[in-house]
């Protein structure tokens, strides 16, 4: 009996997770415009997107000097101005660095990568986790 308990427990724990999508850190996001060419990773080569466009530049705490490139995360969105977060967690890939000084986020999203999270575009709360 003890273990149908336990064994019960383990599945509420992996729905909940995958439910919830991300346990990370807490950073915040933006979007970013195109042209999205050169980046830091790839230069000109269009290869380097992901299908789908969920796509990301990271500031330099995140850069790792470049080691970032091609990373994934797990992002969800978690707060922000008038209650803009979408139910849902994407996966993005790093492709560059960050061209602003200071970076206005934690991550500057594809604006398909933005969207998907976000239903305004202004500055989001964002959980993300390395995968």
């Amino acid at each position: 009996m003890r273990s149908i308990i336990m064994l019960q427990t383990l599945l509420l724990y992996c729905i909940v997770f995958y439910v919830i999508g991300v346990v990370g850190d807490v950073g915040t996001a933006t979007s970013y415009d195109p042209p999205y060419l050169p980046t830091k990773c790839g230069g000109y080569n269009e290869d380097q997107f992901p299908p789908g466009g969920l796509f990301a530049a990271v500031s330099d705490g995140l850069w790792d000097n470049g080691a970032s490139c091609g990373r994934k995360y797990r992002i969800r969105c978690i707060s922000g101005p008038k209650r803009p977060c979408k139910v849902r967690s994407i996966v993005v890939q790093v492709v560059d660095l960050c061209s602003r000084d200071p970076c206005p986020s934690t991550l500057q999203l594809s604006n398909q990568a933005f969207n998907a999270i976000s239903k305004i575009d202004a500055k989001v709360n964002v959980e993300y986790a390395q995968i």
